[in-house]
């Protein structure tokens, strides 16, 4: 994480955005004033979030947080953001759980306001475990916590996604399934396929990529399991916590219609993408937070579902998580933060672990 710059997260214009985002909500709610108009410094690069608060006696939501999608112009993350789908991913978690999601407030589809489509939700106050530098890293508020505060907050985190699957009405989420034929977990790894089909177009491929697509095949479940509503990005890092207590779940962009073990997966292989970066860069990390037996065993305590397949299901996490730091990577390629290696696979910031996993030797490292 040291030989690279740091991508850069947007082409906007803060102030402009903030100035466009107060003309919009005079339209919207007139007289309302917008105040306090702030981008956090935890933005990502698949979206934008603005921070501020409205004025105004006749609005439910004062203190707000917008999200808005990529400028298209930017060399995107993903091909297409769909707000209206997060807004109602969000609407529904709300209806049919307790999970802590923010209540959404408008939905604006006209790119023309902000230039993109975008929703208001409310803000949450808290803090989010972070990134850049991770929370394995020395030096941030969940490193420093004792190992008491740290296990409270994994057995908060992993019970969120227990509800989810549990209380959320598996129906109402099949608008969610891609285009296709087959089940719900082939129609999602066929989809991954056309994501890294659109990433390599024109440039150079991965075989460490297409070899872990045919390693899925080769290990590919014999009972899938039914599908119910996966969160997508479901990490500590999508979640603002009081203390160590969840109190937001955010990012639902890739929320999808899949078996429970997607979402575990990627529970459980996020957070070694983190701790192994840390361990390479000369630092013990946190090994026995969030390790994969223990949010297994805890995931069936809490459902009743033991989760079955989880080297499938974890070498898929990484592969997902592979296609999208590639395109990252060609996108500061395309900036010229970086140039392209003799072998496109060292781009991949992770490339030795999806190996690992690709040979069955990851996981003994245990």
């Amino acid at each position: 994480m040291a030989t690279a710059p740091r991508p850069r997260t947007s082409t906007r214009e803060p102030e402009e955005l903030g100035r466009r985002l107060a003309a919009w909500l005079a339209a919207e709610l007139p007289g309302a004033e917008v105040t306090d108009i702030r981008v956090p410094g935890s933005n990502g690069m698949s979206s934008e979030t603005l921070l501020f608060d409205i004025e105004h006696p006749d609005t439910p939501v004062k203190e707000c947080a917008l999200r808005l999608a990529a400028d298209p112009a930017a060399y995107t993350v993903f091909p297409t953001y769909d707000m209206p789908r997060q807004h109602r991913v969000m609407s529904l978690v709300a209806e049919h759980t307790d999970l802590p999601v923010p209540r959404v407030q408008w939905l604006e589809t006209d790119p023309g306001p902000l230039g993109a489509p975008f929703f208001v939700m409310a803000r949450a106050e808290g803090r989010v475990p972070p990134d850049v530098m991770p929370y394995t890293y020395e030096g941030n508020w969940l490193h420093a916590a004792s190992d008491a505060e740290r296990a409270g907050l994994q057995e908060a985190s992993i019970s969120l996604l227990a509800r989810l699957h549990d209380q959320f009405p598996a129906e109402r989420a099949e608008f969610l399934l891609p285009e296709g034929a087959g089940s719900p977990l082939r129609r999602h790894v066929d989809a991954q396929r056309a994501y890294y089909e659109w990433v390599v177009g024109g440039l150079a491929r991965s075989p460490l990529l297409e070899r872990a697509f045919e390693r899925l095949e080769e290990i590919w479940p014999a009972e899938e399991g039914p599908a119910v509503l996966n969160w997508g990005d479901a990490r500590i890092g999508n979640v603002i916590y009081d203390g160590f207590r969840p109190v937001a779940v955010l990012d639902w962009e890739m929320a999808a219609y899949a078996p429970r073990e997607v979402d575990l997966g990627w529970t459980v292989y996020l957070h070694r993408f983190f701790q192994d970066l840390t361990v390479g860069f000369g630092q013990p990390g946190l090994p026995d937070f969030l390790r994969r037996d223990d949010l297994e065993r805890r995931y069936a305590e809490l459902t009743g579902h033991t989760p079955r397949d989880m080297d499938f299901h974890t070498l898929y996490a990484a592969l997902r998580h592979g296609i999208v730091m590639l395109r990252i990577a060609y996108r500061q390629v395309h900036f010229g933060e970086v140039e392209v290696p003799a072998d496109p696979d060292g781009l991949i910031l992770h490339h030795g672990s999806i190996a690992a996993m690709v040979q069955g030797t990851y996981w003994n490292r245990d």
